[in-house]
């Protein structure tokens, strides 16, 4: 699928969902935004815990939205953000199962970031019927790049 087309779904699901920022990709479309469209740039918003024991993206951004333990916001997210990631591209944000980096792209959108994603289903997806995650949807799931620990 090219560029064009991945963003025209995005700015529909955006559209649909009613999202205060440019729009919503799936985890294979938001690997193709990252690796083909001008300046993309991927920030996992997972805490440190999550990056050194379920697994990180390498090449990834890492910036804590909340921290661990006691999921307290992080209150440099936003100059960490400024600090590492260019306003000039699409930034994607991506964590466990797309709630925090849904919150990511808003902060960003606020902070100036004109092309802010979320990526939908996370890192881990949703829980399936067990309860366990990296069943059902997810970066991993769709078979994306990623190292344990």
């Amino acid at each position: 699928m090219s560029i064009k087309e991945i963003l025209r779904q995005a700015h529909e699901r955006a559209r649909q969902l009613g999202l205060p920022y440019s729009g919503a990709l799936t985890p294979s479309e938001a690997h193709e935004m990252w690796l083909n469209a001008p300046g993309a740039q991927l920030v996992d918003v997972r805490t440190r815990a999550e990056w050194d024991y379920v697994g990180r993206i390498p090449g990834a951004v890492e910036i804590e939205l909340l921290a661990y333990p006691g999921n307290r916001l992080n209150p440099a997210f936003v100059a960490e953000l400024e600090g590492k990631v260019s306003k000039s591209g699409p930034v994607l944000f991506i964590c466990r199962s797309g709630g925090r980096s849904h919150n990511a792209a808003m902060l960003a959108k606020q902070a100036g970031y004109d092309e802010s994603y979320n990526v939908l289903e996370g890192f881990e997806g949703d829980k399936d019927s067990n309860g366990h995650r990296n069943t059902r949807g997810g970066w991993r799931v769709a078979g994306l790049p990623w190292v344990q620990g």
